[in-house]
């Protein structure tokens, strides 16, 4: 619990079995969080014996796709303040409190990986993959005139209770982690009040199937920001039809 208020954490796993545990243990360290949510979507076998030694509630989401298991985390949470994360060692539980003093003054609080200068390191992404997320970040602060972005892709996020609400009638079922950068987009263009706030970002265990290797970082950059444009064409087409 925060100051009165109950703290959700959603947690979704495929081939995390080898960090789920420590992970879970170390959210539950910070005392902070009432509620972990485990959403197994179709995780690989023995993942649900790692998080039960933890006493945390699973979820099943059967439809593959990153975004289709922390909608329904999303929807399962119940507290006033629903954290998203994910178990694969990239994210430190540490950096709840920063999520957690911004929730003060702000709807929706944003993780960046980008703002840390340990991201250069190549820790936890290289320098392409590092200002791609800027650049796709910075084209929805000046189309959105909103305040300052640096990071679309980001799982580490916050939402109150009221916002998370808001944008569950309005998010569309996108099944890959795209979902992240239409959380992002929803928020702005609904006029939630929002924070960016620095989270460490480390080498995740195991390879990413979305960024594992340069192509595949140069292809999903280009998506993300073909999106982005896409996006604001149909907000700016709505509203002049209103």
């Amino acid at each position: 619990m925060y100051k009165g208020k109950t703290v959700s954490l959603v947690l979704a796993t495929y081939r995390e079995k080898k960090t789920i545990r420590r992970v879970i243990e170390s959210f539950q360290k910070t005392q902070f969080v009432d509620e972990i949510i485990v959403v197994n979507n179709n995780a690989q076998k023995g993942t649900d014996q790692e998080v039960n030694k933890t006493g945390v509630k699973i979820v099943y989401e059967d439809r593959q796709g990153y975004g289709y298991a922390f909608q329904k985390g999303l929807n399962t949470a119940r507290g006033d303040l629903i954290v998203a994360c994910e178990p694969d060692g990239s994210f430190l539980a540490k950096d709840l409190e920063r999520l957690l003093v911004y929730s003060n003054d702000f709807e929706v609080v944003l993780g960046s990986r980008t703002s840390l200068i340990s991201s250069l390191s190549g820790a936890g992404m290289g320098v392409f993959r590092k200002f791609a997320n800027v650049i796709e970040a910075k084209t929805i602060e000046v189309l959105f005139n909103t305040n300052a972005l640096t990071d679309v892709g980001c799982t580490y996020k916050l939402f109150s209770r009221k916002a998370l609400n808001i944008l569950k009638r309005k998010w569309g079922f996108e099944k890959s982690p795209l979902f992240n950068t239409q959380l992002t987009l929803l928020t702005v263009s609904n006029k939630l009040s929002f924070v960016e706030v620095p989270v460490t970002y480390l080498q995740r265990v195991g390879e990413s199937a979305i960024v594992g290797n340069y192509l595949q970082t140069v292809k999903w950059a280009i998506f993300i920001q073909t999106y982005i444009l896409v996006f604001w064409t149909r907000y700016i087409s709505k509203k002049l039809h209103t």
